[in-house]
């Protein structure tokens, strides 16, 4: 076998031969002679000595392929014949639809390779992508010069949309080409969109917001998107995404999106994990059956996560049953009534529904069996029949006295009436109304019988007398009642006030940060009163300024609220923070608020009653004259004075008496040298240039004179004990013999030349200067 265009040389040796030596191609000789001059081709190489007479071919050709035989035919001799095969290489494969084919997706195509004019035939192989790939069919086909072959491959496939761009080759090999020769084609693959469908959430309570997102890839490119829900389409979603609000429907009504292009369109669908509550899907009927019949009672629910199903009697916490089934065997009337069948899903929610159940029987009578009337009233006796079917017959008796409906008649003091109860399934009243109830209807029995079609049903009933409370007994406990409780309130309301009476006495601030002081100070210095006022003059003031009438102190309390307000305004140091009042040095106290000595001074003529006298100490032994009275006596100063008001000052009220700092010997007030002029007699005048006043000018008897001063320190409370001492005022005598001035006597006290007297009611008579403290 030689390829074609190659040199061929077929032997021939032929010994101790000297004759004509010929080849014959096919039966056919080719001549003799070296040059073979009709095959220009062709040549005889003779070398006579070794006998060799070659055939020599050059750039064989399919032609050439034939039977070729040496022949001496002087010697009558001829070889075997030689079969010379020449090889021709396969033309160029060719692939249908090449270089790039255009196939659709799902659609089944033979892929068709032809290899032609190839000796011998071709083989031809497939690869995609360069991997080999079975399963391909191949033809022959001889051509005209019955030499060379045509061969045809078939390769099934079905493609896919991710096979656009592969490329599958065909290769044709035979014995003049080994390494064969390939041809390539490119896939284009159309095919419906493919689709992805998500959601986000993946997982959402009822109510909640959803949203489908719809991914798709598709050859030739995606027109449009179309949604639906539960095969309806949704109008207006005509975009890749989608966004609503998921009910419990979206837990079994899928949603799909469907996207198109111009190969086709694919859809896809997907159901939401939608949480909802329990949702009936099937309401239940009412059922009624006979008596000793099984019953099956039916109730569907639908939840997610999955529910819990539970059976109950209303009434009864037993559960009969966790299906959706509740089935009852041989029934009775006691199993009638309503069936709750409850479904719970767990974090969700609970639902439930009732079914009624009801059992065909004898009437059953649920009356109380013992029943009251008052004597000489109206009175009834109720008769309450459940039944079902309804009573077809109801009888009373009594006595002698039996009643029918539409039969037998009955006294005027006896009235039956009936009465369906429709909030009772039609459950029947009957009512026997006695007028005027006497002793021999409370001794009696009542029979109550009704009938239907599956028996009777009876009940004995008594009737008993009940005592009747007056009305006026009711109505005189209700008033009583009314009357405590009015007096309850007043009582209260009483407490009420005198505790809120009781708090105007001392004001506190509500905020305990801040304190303020006022400090009250008199206008005149302690020199102008050591020298204006005596010492018996300012013990007469601080002594009766808080002692008036009843009627005074109550309108001074009256007064003393407003005034309070009116006249202790101040400029808020706070600024409003805090409502501090207070009263400005330049405003006076009201008149009302004004006391002096001469308040307590009885008016008249100077010395009208009293008896002028010489003035003097009042040195015992000056007399009344006659029909004088002994107060109004010579050397008495009664006549002076108002008779002392009792006291109404309390222990704490006395507790709050305080000396002022003791002025030091040179600011006590000079003696008097000299007569002073007054309004009084000689006696009264003594109150203003004495500095000693006895007790007895007030209508008391004669007690020691004491003077206050402070005592030693003392950490106790006022109401402890005053914080101060008493010493006795009186004339002393001096250690050149004389007498002493009242001062002289009072030792370590004598520099004590006046004190304060403070309490709710003290002196308000003067203009005074205030200074406010105020500590944060």
């Amino acid at each position: 076998m030689q390829g074609k265009k190659e040199l061929v040389v077929l032997s021939c040796v032929v010994f101790n031969y000297s004759g004509i030596v010929q080849w014959t191609k096919d039966g056919l000789a080719l001549g003799i002679g070296e040059d073979l001059r009709a095959w220009p081709r062709y040549r005889v190489l003779r070398l006579v000595d070794v006998g060799q007479y070659n055939l020599e071919i050059s750039a064989a050709e399919l032609s050439d392929d034939s039977l070729y035989e040496c022949q001496a035919t002087e010697a009558a001799l001829r070889s075997r014949r030689a079969k010379l095969t020449v090889l021709i290489p396969p033309d160029e494969p060719v692939i249908e639809g090449a270089p790039e084919i255009l196939l659709t997706a799902g659609v089944p195509y033979n892929m068709s390779c032809v290899s032609r004019g190839a000796k011998p035939a071709s083989v031809i192989e497939w690869q995609k992508d360069g991997l080999p790939i079975e399963g391909a069919v191949s033809t022959t086909e001889v051509l005209p010069d019955r030499k060379r072959v045509t061969t045809r491959s078939y390769l099934p496939i079905s493609p896919v949309d991710t096979d656009t761009g592969k490329n599958f080759t065909c290769v044709a090999t035979n014995l003049a080409v080994p390494m064969g020769k390939r041809a390539t084609i490119t896939l284009n693959i159309h095919h419906p969109p493919v689709v992805t469908l998500s959601i986000e959430p993946r997982s959402v309570l009822a109510g909640e917001r959803v949203t489908f997102t719809c991914q798709a890839t598709a050859n030739p490119p995606v027109m449009g998107y179309k949604w639906a829900k539960g095969g309806v389409v949704i109008q207006g979603a005509r975009e890749s995404v989608f966004v609503t609000k998921a009910d419990h429907s979206f837990f079994t009504e899928p949603v799909s999106c469907q996207v198109f292009n111009a190969v086709g369109s694919t859809n896809v669908s997907i159901l939401v994990d939608v949480h909802f509550g329990p949702i009936l899907v099937v309401e239940p009927k009412p059922v009624t059956v006979d008596l000793d019949s099984d019953v099956t009672l039916n109730c569907k629910w639908a939840g997610n996560p999955p529910l819990t199903l539970t059976w109950t009697k209303k009434g009864s916490s037993m559960v009969l049953s966790n299906n959706n089934q509740l089935y009852l065997k041989s029934v009775s009337q006691a199993d009638a009534g309503q069936y709750v069948c409850k479904a719970i899903v767990p974090r969700i929610g609970v639902g439930e529904t009732e079914v009624t159940l009801t059992v065909n029987g004898p009437p059953i009578i649920s009356s109380e069996a013992v029943q009251y009337a008052v004597r000489g009233e109206r009175g009834e006796v109720k008769c309450y029949i459940a039944s079902t079917p309804p009573p077809d017959k109801i009888v009373w008796a009594w006595k002698e006295n039996v009643w029918e409906k539409e039969k037998g008649t009955l006294s005027e003091r006896y009235t039956v009436e009936q009465s369906k109860l429709t909030t009772q399934g039609g459950a029947v009243l009957s009512t026997l109304t006695i007028n005027n109830v006497m002793e021999s209807d409370f001794q009696s029995t009542y029979n109550c019988t009704a009938w239907n079609s599956f028996g009777p049903g009876t009940m004995i009933i008594t009737l008993e007398e009940t005592e009747v409370v007056p009305v006026g007994i009711i109505a005189g406990g209700t008033v009583g009642c009314s009357i405590l409780l009015i007096l309850c309130l007043l009582a209260l309301v009483l407490v009420l006030y005198r505790q809120r009476k009781g708090s105007r006495r001392g004001v506190t601030l509500g905020k305990p940060d801040i304190k303020v002081e006022t400090i009250n100070k008199e206008t005149h210095s302690l020199e102008e009163d050591s020298g204006s006022v005596s010492t018996a003059t300012r013990m007469v003031k601080a002594m009766y300024s808080p002692f008036k009438d009843d009627i005074d102190l109550k309108q001074e309390l009256r007064s003393d609220t407003l005034d309070t307000r009116q006249d202790y305004e101040l400029k808020d140091p706070t600024n409003g923070y805090y409502n501090v009042r207070a009263s400005t040095h330049d405003e006076g106290r009201p008149a009302s608020r004004s006391m002096h000595y001469s308040d307590y001074r009885t008016s008249g003529q100077p010395g009208g009653a009293a008896a002028v006298v010489s003035s003097g100490s009042g040195a015992p032994g000056a007399t009344a004259g006659p029909g004088t009275p002994s107060s109004l006596a010579p050397g008495s100063r009664a006549g002076c004075y108002d008779p002392r008001p009792p006291s109404r000052l309390s222990h704490n009220s006395y507790a709050q008496f305080n000396t002022f700092t003791r002025a030091g010997q040179s600011q006590q007030p000079p003696p008097s040298s000299g007569p002073q002029t007054s309004d009084f007699t000689a006696e009264c005048s003594l109150l203003d240039s004495t500095a000693q006043l006895g007790y007895e000018n007030y209508g008391y008897p004669h007690y020691p004179t004491f003077r206050m001063g402070f005592g030693p320190p003392s950490l106790a409370p006022l109401e402890g004990g005053p914080a101060y001492e008493m010493y006795g005022v009186g004339p002393s005598v001096s250690a050149g013999g004389g007498t002493g001035t009242p001062e002289t006597g009072l030792g370590k006290y004598g520099s004590s030349t006046r004190f304060s007297y403070t309490s709710q009611h003290s002196d308000y008579s003067h203009r005074h200067t205030q200074r406010m403290q105020t500590h944060v």
